[in-house]
């Protein structure tokens, strides 16, 4: 039983994180690429523009927005958010959305307010909803995310549930399949866009958050899908990327090969992500608007 109460709780949903500022040059867009796969070929061109900034078309990934706010990760690490303390060894990624406002940069300013916008007990864990807003040095909305993090042991404090509202896969075969093998150094090249979660990197850490070695980043993951459905329905081309959801359903070790399956439908291009050689599904309930 944790010390998580229903009036502590209420107190914080609706309260704003300090604002991060994310200073960042060319060097770091491709660094962000690296770390999420590209390029599967580096003598592709449509993939080496997301790595090499002397390309004439470089530019950045469009699922790069879930790193501006990375910054975030030095308090959830501290184990205490807005009073709420846990272990951080205990808390997972559960969903991740983002929507796409304007033309990407591939250096600057941006400035990110993240703020709670719900906190769910789920009986086994608490989950918490954030949403952040990203602004560019012009004042324009660049782009916004939305994540929720299940932290393990936290529930039974008398919250909602929330919603249990799923996207379920066409009942037919995928118009498209996308295979790629992460390397086994893969969660600590990731590492490098500033997510110090030791889960990622030490093997004793790792261990006492139950898993069998340090995990690949569900952001990563993330990263990897979104490749994946930009490569096969987007021409490659970031300015088609509209917005993307996905729900982290079980962990990836790295050197797994992730197989992203995928179905154009009237809705967007649906999606789902699977561990090969485990035959799990890592990524569920994925959607992507590609116009």
């Amino acid at each position: 039983m944790s010390d998580i109460t229903l009036d502590l709780v209420q107190s914080v949903i609706g309260k704003s994180q300090p604002t991060i500022e994310y200073t960042f040059d060319e060097r770091d867009t491709a660094i962000y690429a690296l770390g999420v796969g590209a390029p599967a070929d580096w003598l592709d061109a449509a993939e080496l523009k997301f790595v090499y900034e002397l390309s004439p078309h470089f530019c950045a990934l469009p699922t790069m927005p879930v790193i501006y706010s990375g910054k975030m990760i030095d308090d959830i690490v501290k184990g205490d958010i807005h009073g709420i303390k846990f272990n951080p060894m205990m808390l997972v990624h559960g969903e991740q959305a983002l929507e796409i406002k304007k033309t990407l940069p591939t250096s600057g300013t941006i400035m990110c307010t993240p703020t709670i916008t719900g906190i769910f007990d789920k009986g086994s864990g608490l989950l918490m909803e954030t949403e952040v807003t990203c602004v560019d040095e012009s004042g324009d909305i660049v782009a916004k995310t939305m994540s929720s993090m299940f932290i393990r042991g936290l529930g039974g404090f008398g919250g909602e549930r929330g919603s249990s509202e799923k996207i379920e896969m066409p009942d037919r075969a995928p118009d498209a399949i996308h295979e790629e093998t992460t390397l086994e150094k893969q969660a600590l090249l990731y590492r490098l866009n500033g997510d110090i979660n030791p889960l990622h990197a030490d093997p004793e850490m790792a261990k006492f958050g139950n898993f069998e070695t340090p995990i690949l980043h569900g952001l990563a993951t993330y990263g990897f899908a979104g490749r994946a459905v930009l490569k096969h329905f987007g021409d490659n081309n970031p300015a088609t990327f509209q917005s993307m959801r996905g729900r982290f359903s079980r962990e990836v070790y790295p050197g797994n090969t992730l197989v992203t399956e995928m179905w154009q439908t009237d809705d967007g291009i649906l999606f789902q992500t699977k561990a090969k050689e485990r035959d799990v599904v890592v990524i569920s309930g994925g959607k992507v608007i590609i116009g």
